[in-house]
């Protein structure tokens, strides 16, 4: 059966009530479903006009603001309006951290049947552009027509981009000048081998009928200064070493300066093996007196000073006094587990990604850190009487699952070893709000922190304290 054509529908001086929902702005439709808005704020009054309908909903775009509110402030970025990574850059930024706050609440309210007396304010980052410490860049032989361009009738050359992905746009790519999200020299360096690439005559990849040469790039970089780019080809040729002798040439700040030749539909880098063209495969992060080699494939904390914010945190809510077996659940590249063993008798990490266990190891090796082990293994596999027998049963467990939160498998044994205490780090506080409704039978929640990791984003880590309920 043929699906309806969609017919869009024009609501005019629509108050905005809310922000959330992946970005986008809350408001209501005459007819009683909820419009979610993008590029609006609270408080705006505006002219939409819809996009997608479902039977709760709508999804809508502003034709015509009639009211500005007084939540906004000055967009930064050039591309805001067409990029889609900064959802909130036109919110001013205590009114961002307002409606994370109030997303984590709802969420464990609303999610999770749970509530605490008080929530502890959302930790602000100190710094809310060039924060980030790894960005990725795709190339496309054509860049992306915006709306009114289309529209306008006119005729635009082929301009090969170097940017983001349109959001729901696979195969569009956004061209991007100045991105404010890494400190530079992050655009001096993409804008460099786009202009180089071009002036060899390189062609860019197309995804469609995987055609051209030049992929992506990887940008990665510390606060102790260092920097790594990694570059993706589709095949090996003369002119990717060309290329990249050009860019060590023009940036002796590259710490490493690696790539891989990636000849399949995806740009995943973890099954490929990646390359060292000039220094070193790593570069050195800094956490309090701890330093961590980060490989291109290594997992780390994308903004680097909360990140040592959120694990004082978690060193607080744990309670150590010297004593206590601690298991780190999801562990990664042993940023926590290192972080707490100074303050633990021993720190179990466990971790399905074989080489973010190596990277635990070697970071351990390097901070003379003694009292850890590093586990391999799927957690639904392995969290039971066979892991904790040699080590010991775990008295307190760190848990910083991925976004889709805990397999049921995991919560059930988590109820089933009955630890003293759980800290439970999410970055996704529905998720999370789905797996504490499940702990409630045997833990109360007693403490709650957020953390913005991520400015002029919906996104929003958050740490919660489980403690054993009494019998």
């Amino acid at each position: 059966m043929a699906r309806r054509k969609f017919t869009p529908l024009v609501f005019e001086n629509i108050e905005v009530t809310g922000a959330g929902a992946k970005g986008k702005a809350i408001a209501h439709a005459p007819d009683g479903r909820t419009l979610f808005i993008r590029g609006a704020v609270p408080g705006d009054v505006v002219h939409v006009r819809t996009v997608k309908k479902r039977k709760s909903y709508y999804e809508a775009i502003p034709v015509e603001f009639v009211k500005l509110s007084d939540e906004r402030t000055q967009v930064v970025c050039e591309h805001f309006e067409h990029c889609g990574g900064c959802q909130w850059q036109n919110m001013r930024y205590e009114r961002q951290l307002y409606y994370k706050q109030k997303e984590v609440e709802e969420n464990l309210k609303r999610i999770g049947k749970l509530s605490l007396l008080e929530v502890d304010p959302i930790l602000p980052a100190e710094d809310i552009f060039a924060y980030r410490n790894k960005m990725e860049f795709s190339f496309a032989p054509k860049r992306w027509l915006t709306p009114v361009e289309i529209q306008s009738g006119e005729t635009f050359d082929d301009i090969p981009a170097c940017g983001f992905h349109i959001a729901g746009m696979w195969n569009k790519i956004l061209d991007i000048d100045t991105c404010h999200l890494q400190a530079e020299p992050s655009n001096e360096i993409r804008n460099f081998i786009k202009e180089k690439a071009l002036e060899l005559g390189m062609d860019f990849y197309n995804p469609v009928d995987r055609s051209g040469n030049l992929r992506s790039l990887m940008l990665r970089n510390t606060t102790t200064g260092e920097w790594m780019a990694l570059l993706q080809f589709a095949e090996k040729t003369p002119l990717n070493d060309q290329l990249l002798d050009l860019v060590a040439e023009q940036f002796p700040i590259l710490t490493s300066l690696l790539y891989v030749i990636n000849d399949k539909a995806n740009d995943t880098l973890y099954d490929l093996t990646v390359h060292t063209h000039s220094g070193r495969d790593y570069i050195v992060e800094k956490l309090g007196d701890l330093s961590f080699r980060i490989q291109a494939k290594s997992f780390f904390q994308t903004h680097t000073h909360q990140a040592k914010k959120l694990y004082d945190i978690v060193v607080e809510y744990a309670g150590l006094t010297g004593k206590e077996t601690v298991y780190d659940l999801y562990s990664g590249a042993g940023s926590i587990a290192l972080y707490l063993s100074r303050y633990a008798a021993r720190v179990i990490g466990v971790e399905s990604v074989k080489e973010a266990v190596e990277d635990a190891w070697e970071n351990a090796r390097i901070n003379g850190v003694e009292n850890v082990e590093f586990i391999t293994g799927d957690m639904r596999d392995v969290f039971d009487e066979n892991l904790w027998n040699p080590y010991g049963k775990p008295e307190i467990i760190i848990v910083d699952p991925p976004r889709a939160g805990m397999h049921p498998k995991v919560v059930q044994r988590l109820l089933e070893v009955g630890s003293d205490r759980i800290v439970y780090v999410s970055c996704n506080s529905a998720t999370q709000a789905r797996d504490l409704a499940l702990l409630d039978e045997k833990y109360k929640l007693t403490r709650m922190q957020p953390v913005d990791m991520f400015p002029h984003t919906h996104h929003v880590e958050n740490v919660v304290l489980l403690e054993l309920r009494m019998e």
